[in-house]
């Protein structure tokens, strides 16, 4: 086995550095990245930040309290009009990228996006009501890359020192994230030596290199500990009661105007699944009292 051939891909690793006062995660995208991408296909850069927005929603769920899910999204008012990514507490993985025209003109840089150009981070969990509890970040582009944007994010809303590496190559993406726990463990100089270190990897490195070996290369003198670990896979939440909700939220006469040549067709964005429904059923969903109808958690 190569060190390509990774025996932890599409897999989450939380992890600390004890003496050093850090707490750490590590994601590795392979099938579930394959999966996103394959609905395509996207241009180079588009990829990329998609790739990348991806693996920073499986990321950011290692440490934040996720029992639904935690999504990534990119507005912008030009050529770049969306990217989405989100990873749930079970560990599913879907992300989606909306363009105009061929997306040729999409800036890397995220600071040429335009002004109103906006990252959020949300996170929803179940409640026992209706709605989910919601809490949303919001992140201004002033960064020129989604790896320091969000570190600007966590410095902003959590006041915690954070350190974010992205990298998509192909069929794989990674990210490593360090933050420095709160209070004052570790030794004094810990925050700014691992720090450091973390400059010192390269993005072929964080693609190629399993954790244990990517932990104890740039980490030898912090006893680093992996905490604990798991799978991750591409996975969709659209369903039929979903579809049935939307059809319903469209009004009579716009759900009745979707149907053609005898149905309404709805294929899902994110993995392509086809959802058909006939005249008479569109008029039974309509009909059925609102509180009869399944509600789900919307996602954006």
């Amino acid at each position: 086995m190569t060190d390509i051939d990774q025996p932890d891909s599409d897999r989450l690793s939380r992890f600390l550095l004890q003496t050093a006062g850090v707490r750490g995660v590590r994601v590795h995208l392979r099938d579930a990245w394959q999966a996103v991408r394959a609905n395509g296909p996207y241009p180079p850069a588009i990829e990329e930040m998609l790739g990348e927005a991806c693996v920073a929603s499986a990321l950011f769920t290692g440490h934040a309290k996720v029992d639904g899910r935690l999504s990534v999204q990119l507005r912008a008012p030009g050529p770049m009009r969306t990217l989405f990514a989100e990873c749930t507490a079970a560990g599913t993985i879907r992300g989606i990228a909306r363009f105009d025209g061929d997306g040729a003109d999409v800036s890397r840089d995220l600071r040429a996006l335009g002004d109103d150009a906006l990252l959020a981070i949300t996170i929803e969990n179940p409640s026992p009501h209706r709605e989910p509890n919601r809490y949303q970040g919001l992140v201004a582009l002033t960064a020129e890359s989604l790896s320091g944007a969000f570190e600007d994010y966590f410095r902003q809303s959590e006041q915690l020192p954070t350190r974010v590496l992205l990298a998509v190559d192909g069929d794989e993406a990674a990210g490593l994230m360090l933050q420095k726990l709160p209070g004052d463990e570790g030794d004094e100089d810990g925050w700014n030596r691992a720090s450091l270190l973390f400059d010192t990897l390269s993005t072929a490195e964080l693609l190629r290199w399993p954790t244990e070996t990517l932990l104890s290369r740039l980490f030898p003198e912090d006893a680093p500990e992996v905490l604990g670990a798991r799978d991750l896979s591409f996975g969709c939440s659209c369903s039929k009661a979903r579809v049935e909700e939307m059809l319903v939220s469209l009004g009579a006469e716009e759900a009745r105007a979707a149907v053609v040549d005898g149905q309404a067709q709805v294929i899902c964005e994110f993995c392509g699944r086809h959802y058909a429904f006939s005249a008479a059923e569109i008029d039974q969903l309509l009909e059925t009292p609102e509180t009869d109808v399944e509600v789900s958690n919307r996602l954006h």
